[in-house]
């Protein structure tokens, strides 16, 4: 039989090594090979054009911090077994799994009450009955799977919580892999991040993942680099342009095909077109899930090129505008659109394209971004100082404006085609 241990050399992090048959295993799931084919920041590279990683990119990185998490906790004297080593390694690997095409487009979309978090859980059960294979019964005569675990991990029901918290906190390894690999990929240097080194300083108190308070000064500079991605690139106007341009796209379709128009789409994408496909029918062997897991970036592009020839004025013309980056204008607004101004947009559209004022709106819309750098109140960043004592990383910390940073920030714009 062929060695199931790998290495794979990384960009950013340099060789990542698949160390346990189970690892391998997961990387060979169609569900997870699925998420080469899915870019990590959906339509960014309209804005940075080196944006092009994946999902998969993304999901090796944070496994490998995982483990350079957990070697460090040792390390420090905290007993991490072999198990639980490899269920976090695995529990981080599949973190992103349920994510569809265009990372949140289909939420707003094609699928309706259900997040990706949702799916992913899904998928990770499926995945999971996918790999156990034989049958192992435990001593109390129940199955045993291998990715049980790595579940209970995820989902916070492992008696460690520390575990769960560096999948999923203010100070996780999934945020120091996109912090580091969106900056690199992007071309700018706002992100980068000390991550070796508030790896070693993670540790646990009291089963918290807390950090040794020698270490505040890079998570200072953690926090400041999370808010200047989230402005400069997640958030940055134009690929929220872009987005909105997408999402309209895909509304004026399904509307089409719900109105019982033939709109060409891929068999999977045809799914969600012609079906309202709410949060209950996603279950384990359920056709939505089915479908869902063969959605890539891939089905969106080819439709929309050929959406491009289409009858319908509002999906011909916003297909051309995506596809050659003729994207939505940006204006950022003091204060919420008025109906007088919606209503005189809507009339030019109208008249422009010789459509219903209804159909109007897929050509503007008001759209409200937010973002906070730091909460100091749910799983709050905490230090460790070596008397035992623990603070809050906003009430420790001396630099001036970390306490601005725990505020939400709002911008409202309005997106309108350019005619």
């Amino acid at each position: 039989m062929p060695s199931k241990k790998k290495i794979i050399n990384d960009p950013v992090f340099g060789f990542i090594r698949i160390q346990s048959d189970l690892l391998y295993d997961i990387l060979q799931h169609p569900y997870m090979q699925r998420l080469s084919r899915i870019k990590q920041l959906g339509v960014s590279n309209m804005v940075y054009p080196g944006a092009v990683h994946t999902r998969l990119n993304h999901s090796l990185g944070a496994m490998h911090l995982m483990h350079e998490a957990i070697h460090n906790l040792r390390e420090k004297g905290i007993a991490v077994s072999e198990s639980e080593e490899i269920a976090s390694m695995a529990a981080i690997l599949l973190h992103d799994v349920g994510h569809g095409p265009f990372s949140h487009v289909l939420e707003n979309t094609l699928v309706n009450g259900i997040s990706h978090e949702d799916i992913s859980l899904l998928m990770m059960q499926q995945i999971n009955h996918d790999l156990t294979g034989s049958k192992q019964m435990t001593l109390q005569g129940e199955v045993e799977r291998p990715l049980d675990e790595a579940i209970a991990i995820f989902c916070d029901e492992y008696p460690r919580h520390f575990l769960h918290q560096l999948i999923s906190s203010q100070l996780d390894v999934d945020r120091m892999d996109y912090l580091c690999r969106d900056s690199f990929f992007c071309g700018v240097t706002e992100g980068s991040i000390p991550s070796q080194r508030i790896l070693k300083m993670l540790n646990v108190a009291s089963d918290r993942l807390v950090l040794d308070a020698k270490g505040i000064y890079s998570v200072e500079k953690f926090i400041v680099a999370r808010r200047l991605m989230y402005w400069q690139v997640y958030l940055h106007k134009t690929s929220v342009a872009a987005e909105q341009v997408l999402i309209n796209i895909l509304r004026r379709a399904k509307t089409l095909a719900m109105q019982g128009e033939d709109i060409f789409g891929t068999p999977a994408l045809r799914f969600f077109l012609y079906n309202r496909v709410k949060r209950e029918d996603f279950q384990l062997g359920s056709e939505a899930l089915k479908q869902y897991a063969l959605l890539d970036d891939t089905d969106i592009h080819s439709a929309m090129k050929v959406w491009e020839q289409s009858d319908d004025v509002i999906l011909s013309t916003l297909s051309r505008a995506y596809t050659n980056r003729q994207l939505f204008k940006s204006r950022e607004l003091q204060q919420p659109l008025s109906d007088e101004e919606r209503m005189r947009l809507r009339k030019e559209y109208a008249i422009h394209f010789g459509i219903a004022e209804q159909d109007a709106d897929y050509f503007f819309c008001s759209h409200s971004i937010s973002s906070r750098a730091y909460s100091d109140k749910d799983d709050a960043i905490d230090l460790l100082y070596a008397d035992g004592t623990i603070r809050n990383i906003a009430d420790a910390s001396d630099m001036w404006n970390l306490t601005a940073l725990t505020r939400q920030v709002h911008h409202d714009y309005l997106y309108y085609y350019k005619i």
